[in-house]
């Protein structure tokens, strides 16, 4: 057998999942990493590989320079659903540094996590340090939190010093570089957190109510004060019950709801349902938008941003509801 086809398949056997891993609730906090403390000579830019956009645009912000930042997960693909390829594998291997959300996110990549980690590389869930307090646990993931913490811009940014912290053990002699980059960026989270707070509270009230395709939202709800209704539950693997469409018809009609929205990494047709339903009693709801749940925007563009994805969204939720938002949004780059 030729050296390279050997080496390729220990690694896939030590990724394969033959020891069960060690999970902390809610898949916080694990795994972690044996990353030494002493500053060994480092090449660079070395290796980070990431998991959704969201976590691999933030790890960027950071990294700087001193770094190449993998996502394996692009445009328009659920993290929920995702499974690694043999590509994947392999630049997981190849990899110094791995980041990813965690909270179960990306659920069906657990054991690969657990597997590196326990092999010495460092893997990190960026999600590690956030107050368990603060974490939604909706009644249908008992003993599991919702992993969408990206939709609150305050605790995602708390993600982005997490990962100063994590660069900084890996890299010591750049700790105080990631640290700048950090601050730097969350200084820019702070003005679309705020931009965020400031359009949705211009939607009239008796139209402050977010309907999406599945439960992304609760985090946006909670720090933004709008009232979120999703079809499908937390995860995009839930199957939306003819009964729960419905029930969600049957508000949308009585509270007179003008706009429903389709989600990027999600299938419109339980959306749909609802309008046509919506329609069979009398009232006309439109389609308000299409909105960036579990994945950002086409890459290179603004929407391919972590800024650019909120601001698209939080614009879009604003103006179709009634509120009042620039059309190009908090930086003006959105386009019509």
């Amino acid at each position: 057998m030729p050296r390279s086809r050997l080496i390729l398949l220990m690694g896939l056997f030590l990724l394969s999942g033959c020891n069960q891993p060690v999970q902390s609730d809610g898949d916080v906090g694990s795994p972690r990493t044996n990353a030494s403390t002493e500053s060994p000579t480092r090449t660079y830019p070395y290796q980070i590989v990431t998991t959704s956009g969201m976590v691999t645009d933030i790890v960027r912000q950071v990294a700087g320079d001193r770094a190449t930042v993998t996502g394996l997960m692009g445009e328009g693909v659920d993290p929920h659903l995702y499974k690694p390829t043999r590509n994947d594998v392999k630049q997981l291997l190849g990899a110094d540094v791995v980041f990813y959300s965690g909270l179960m996110l990306e659920g069906r990549m657990g054991d690969n996590f657990t597997s590196l980690a326990r092999n010495g590389k460092p893997v990190y869930p960026i999600t590690e340090e956030i107050d368990h307090e603060f974490l939604r646990e909706p009644a249908e993931f008992a003993g599991h939190f919702d992993p969408h913490v990206w939709m609150d811009v305050s605790a995602w940014s708390q993600c982005v010093a997490f990962i100063a912290k994590a660069l900084g053990e890996y890299d010591t002699a750049n700790a105080d570089f990631y640290i700048t980059n950090a601050a730097a960026y969350r200084e820019q989270l702070t003005g679309l957190d705020d931009y965020a707070r400031q359009s949705i509270a211009t939607i009239p009230q008796d139209r402050r109510v977010l309907v999406t395709a599945h439960d992304a939202f609760g985090y946006f709800g909670r720090a933004y004060v709008i009232d979120v209704r999703s079809v499908q539950g937390l995860s995009t693997e839930s199957e939306a019950a003819v009964r729960d469409i419905n029930n969600l018809v049957e508000f949308v009609v009585t509270n007179k709801i003008p706009a429903i929205f389709v989600e990027s990494s999600v299938s419109e047709k339980n959306v749909r349902a609802i309008i046509e339903g919506a329609a069979q009693q009398g009232w006309d709801v439109k389609i308000g938008g299409e909105l960036f749940s579990d994945a950002m925007g086409k890459p290179g563009s603004y929407e391919g941003t972590y800024i650019g994805m909120i601001d698209h969204n939080v614009t879009i939720i604003t103006r179709s509801l009634g509120g009042e938002a620039p059309q190009g949004g908090l930086n003006g780059k959105l386009q019509p």
